[in-house]
């Protein structure tokens, strides 16, 4: 008989738990244990590791629940002590988190093998992310996929140029205004004709009703702070 694929799953709302698990359990082969605090979960992957580990932690990011007695506070932190420690565990963050730039940030700090969105969450994806993980592989759902690629594609487009523009324009009622402001690598000033192709090209690219959007989407994106 195959060995069970031992998963713990923590999330600081026992309604989602519920509702994972659900999902969850029309797949063959999984031994699933819950937990709702990051400090109990650490707890248990760790005096798991010599006798019986888990080879998957499915993980939301935020925790309501933490107090200031928790040393684990969060998702976050929760993975970082399991990096910290070695551990040899796949990390799934399953989470309602979607803004462009909590997620780059977590994908790039972190590196979860998996990054699920609670409300597309069913059987068929965790499913496939379990799989994926066990192999030794990455998957992010469509969301989050598009996301990252869409911010690859920003940064590709904005160089020095197109961030100072955006960190100027807040700052002055007029474009005219920033004529003699912003400055190119070699020093010499952007003619305004320049600075309103840019900020045109911006618009289209990143998909802004005005100017004020666009800043707001470079926010967004983590491409300005």
């Amino acid at each position: 008989m195959a060995e069970k694929i031992k998963i713990l799953l923590v999330d600081d709302h026992q309604l989602i738990i519920e509702g994972i698990l659900s999902a969850l359990k029309s797949i063959d082969g999984l031994d699933i244990e819950t937990t709702n605090s990051c400090d109990d979960a650490f707890s248990k992957i760790k005096t798991s590791v010599q006798d019986n580990p888990f080879q998957i932690l499915f993980t939301d990011l935020s925790f309501d629940n933490a107090t200031s007695n928790s040393k684990l506070d969060g998702g976050e932190a929760l993975i970082k002590a399991l990096q910290e420690e070695n551990i040899d565990v796949k990390i799934g963050v399953i989470t309602g988190h979607s803004e462009t730039n909590r997620v780059f940030n977590v994908i790039h700090n972190l590196n979860p093998s998996a990054y699920l969105l609670k409300g597309n969450c069913n059987t068929t994806e965790l499913n496939f992310a379990i799989q994926k993980m066990l192999a030794s592989e990455v998957y992010y759902t469509h969301d989050i996929h598009q996301k990252l690629l869409k911010r690859a594609l920003v940064e590709i487009q904005m160089d020095e140029v197109a961030i100072q523009i955006l960190k100027e324009l807040p700052k002055h009622p007029k474009i005219g205004n920033l004529e003699g402001i912003i400055k190119k690598e070699d020093g010499s000033l952007v003619k305004i004709r320049s600075i309103e192709n840019k900020l045109a090209k911006l618009r289209t690219d990143l998909q802004a009703n005005n100017n004020t959007d666009l800043v707001l989407k470079a926010k967004e994106l983590g491409v300005l702070d």
